[in-house]
């Protein structure tokens, strides 16, 4: 075949391709066998190979195709991209219209019209009307006549749009000339993620649009996985003896995420359209989407439109009770202002659109155990129970806590500890309790008793209204303080846990403690919003990687008051010549409860307050249960042997103040820990050698007062020569 016959035969086939493609993921009908269709495309696949040159960015057969990719760039949206606030009963709907309305100035269904003012000069002369004010008034009636009949010309449509609330990945498509060149995630609406070759592999997008008049075209919508994929994916995980996915969802997000577009196509996934971000003349939603199928775009052939509240919750509850049937997961629907002005004009709140909601279906239950109910103390000292719950998986996600919101709720549900309880998720919040199952009580539940005592203190608890709050007003603070230096870098140096995230799991109580941190589900943080389950996933695994904690850091993450690092490194280097092989916590407690007062002052840098307060946190109920606590979650401690590999300081004991130009402060310490001195916080009469960098503080001043001598950094660099 000659290039000419062989660039035509190309060129009827991708028409030909495209035309079935259309038939079968837009109209829904098949005018050819899949392997009649699979032929078509080995053929036309066959002759690009042949005629490279042929190959273009549209045709079918590139829609698995480039090398993996290292990372995904990112992509700034031109529009934002929106998500959605939620609704879960019908009130939450009809709060939902009148805040709308309230905001836009006028109702929003069409039988009252938004008729605007249209003021009139007064005349001078009583019920008498001038010549010129008549003329006004005719003028201004006309004006009246005209804005009316425009906005009526809109309204006649229905003034809502119902669609179907996929559970998939929202995506942003982008067309140039016709051609698809760039498809990304939403990410955080303002940037997302490139992952145009993943996209491609989905065949309910379009490569290529015909007759389209607009050189640039945005558009807007879901990827998803049918439920028959799912099933399929997971009974091959099953063969190999690989871990089952959640849900679909996980999967659609999850593919195409994949640096492997190739790993992608083998997910199968499906797509559908909804928004048109580009003017393209539509004056209502439900245009746009006449628009998208007439491009030649998949949409959802079951959204509608509805003309009053009553049609909504109508078309809500049917597909709450028939979504069994759908062939893919929904949630809920999501129930749109139709008429785009209006939509404008109500603006946004947050990251959500004012005339759009998601009204979900009733909220997922299940039933568990609850295994105990501890107290959460919030940063402004408030006492919060929580659940914490025989682990369940709840709308595909494992949980192992609930809400209990206050204490008046647990005597109002009869809770106990050792319960079967009904839980229920609704939408991004932790789990919540609704019904206690007493008909299965054994006998040896426990009553739960509301604490006298704050927990973490054990300061008076006092009541305000329904509130119980610790009477040490610093308590909460302080235990946030604990919380954040407990995971902070020199400490347990869990990365994926910064001050902001510990202040939420500390205020949705999914901590109180430290030991708390070890015993989070993914489902926990999966439910939150704003996290989802791929950053859960991110969270639990950095959390598991550091159960495993060098002795120091483990001592210095106590937070033991006035116990630094290098008071910790000391104190380490104490417990390990005693017993080399420290495995766990009790054996640290019991090893250090071991030392008396004048014990511990016989450590260098370790004075009479030091002591004292080493002594008495040992001897506190509150650090020991703590200690035990985290012993039973899987805490070990790895054992380092500190020897010097030179004892060329032995004996010496440094203090670092400024900055070094030659190196860093933790390079410094290295290296004097490496000849065999010792490091120390403070600077004493004990102290050997003050070394002072650029920019000396209070230690420089106070080393001269006490005559302690002082290098700078070039003699401290003769002093540690090989």
């Amino acid at each position: 075949m000659d290039k000419k016959v062989a660039k035509e035969r190309i060129e009827h086939l991708k028409k030909t391709i495209n035309h079935h493609r259309y038939l079968y993921h837009v109209l829904d009908r098949q005018e050819i066998s899949d392997a009649a269709l699979d032929s078509l495309k080995k053929e036309l696949f066959d002759l690009e190979q042949e005629f490279p040159e042929f190959i273009t960015s549209d045709s079918p057969t590139q829609r698995i195709g480039g090398k993996p990719l290292k990372q995904f760039k990112k992509v700034r949206h031109e529009k934002l991209m929106l998500s959605f606030n939620d609704a879960f009963s019908e009130q939450d709907m009809k709060n939902w219209l009148e805040r709308v309305e309230n905001y836009l100035g006028y109702p929003v269904i069409s039988e009252n019209l938004p008729l605007r003012k249209v003021s009139r000069r007064p005349s001078g002369h009583g019920s008498e009307r001038s010549e010129e004010s008549e003329v006004e008034s005719q003028a201004a009636s006309a004006s009246l006549r005209r804005e009316t009949a425009s906005f009526r010309e809109v309204s006649l449509s229905a003034p809502f749009y119902c669609e179907l609330k996929i559970d998939g990945l929202a995506i942003e498509l982008v067309y140039e000339d016709g051609i698809f060149i760039q498809g990304s995630t939403r990410g955080d609406g303002i940037i997302g993620e490139d992952v145009t070759q993943n996209l491609k592999t989905v065949e309910a997008i379009p490569l290529k649009l015909e007759n389209l008049k607009t050189k640039k075209l945005i558009i807007r919508g879901e990827v998803f996985l049918t439920k028959k994929e799912f099933e399929r994916i997971n009974k091959e995980q099953v063969k190999k003896g690989d871990k089952i996915y959640a849900n679909p969802r996980n999967i659609a997000a999850g593919s195409i995420r994949q640096l492997d577009p190739k790993i992608t196509a083998s997910r199968k996934l499906d797509s559908f359209q909804y928004d048109i971000a580009t003017d393209l003349g539509q004056k209502n939603h439900q245009k746009e989407h006449q628009i998208l199928k007439s491009l030649g775009f998949k949409i959802n052939s079951n959204n509608k439109s509805a003309k009053s509240l009553e049609e909504i919750f109508e078309f809500r509850n049917y597909w709450e009770k028939h979504r069994d049937k759908l062939p893919y997961e929904i949630d809920g629907v999501v129930v749109i202002i139709n008429d785009n002005k209006t939509f404008e004009d109500a603006g946004v709140v947050g990251k959500a659109p004012r005339a759009s909601i998601a009204y979900k279906f009733s909220p997922k239950e299940a039933t568990t155990i609850i295994e105990d109910i501890k107290i959460q103390v919030g940063r402004t000292g408030t006492l919060t129970p929580v659940a914490i719950l025989k682990p369940i998986e709840l709308g595909g996600i494992r949980i192992s806590h609930a809400t209990l919101h206050n204490f008046d709720q647990i005597k109002r549900l009869g809770v106990k500890i050792g319960d079967t309880v009904v839980v229920s998720r609704a939408g991004d919040v932790i789990p919540q309790i609704n019904k206690v199952l007493k008909d299965l009580r054994s006998g040896k539940e426990k009553e739960f008793k509301i604490p006298t005592r704050c927990p973490i203190d054990e300061s008076k608890v006092v009541v305000e209204g329904a509130i119980y709050r610790c009477s040490n007003k610093d308590c909460g603070a302080r235990n946030r303080e604990s919380l954040r230096h407990f995971v902070s870098r020199s400490a347990f140096d869990i990365r994926g846990l910064g001050g902001k995230i510990v202040d939420r799991f500390l205020d949705e109580g999914l901590i109180s403690d430290a030991a708390d941190i070890f015993s989070i589900e993914e489902g926990d943080i999966a439910v939150l919003e704003r996290f989802g389950e791929k950053s859960a996933q991110n969270i639990i695994s950095e959390i598991k990687s550091r159960k495993i904690v060098d002795l120091s850091r483990f001592i210095y993450g106590l937070g033991i008051l006035h116990i630094g690092e290098e008071t910790a490194l000391l104190l380490a280097k104490q417990v390990s010549s005693i017993k080399y092989q420290v495995s766990s916590p009790l054996q640290v407690l019991n090893i250090l409860k071991s030392f008396s007062l004048e014990k511990f002052q016989e450590i260098p840098d370790v004075g009479p307050r030091i002591a004292e307060s080493i002594y008495n946190w040992l001897r506190s109920k509150h650090n020991i249960e703590l200690l035990e606590k985290l012993e039973k979650a899987g805490v070990q401690i790895k054992s380092i042997k500190y020897q010097a590999s030179s004892i060329k300081l032995k004996g010496k004991t440094f203090v670092l103040t400024g900055s070094l130009e030659s190196m860093s402060r933790e390079q410094a310490k290295e290296k004097i820990r490496g000849f065999g001195g010792d490091m120390s916080e403070s600077v004493s009469k004990k102290t050997d050698y003050v070394v002072a960098g650029s920019d000396p503080g209070s230690k420089y001043d106070k080393a001269k007062r006490l005559g302690v001598k002082i290098i700078n950094e070039q003699e401290f660099l003769n002093l540690i020569k090989p």
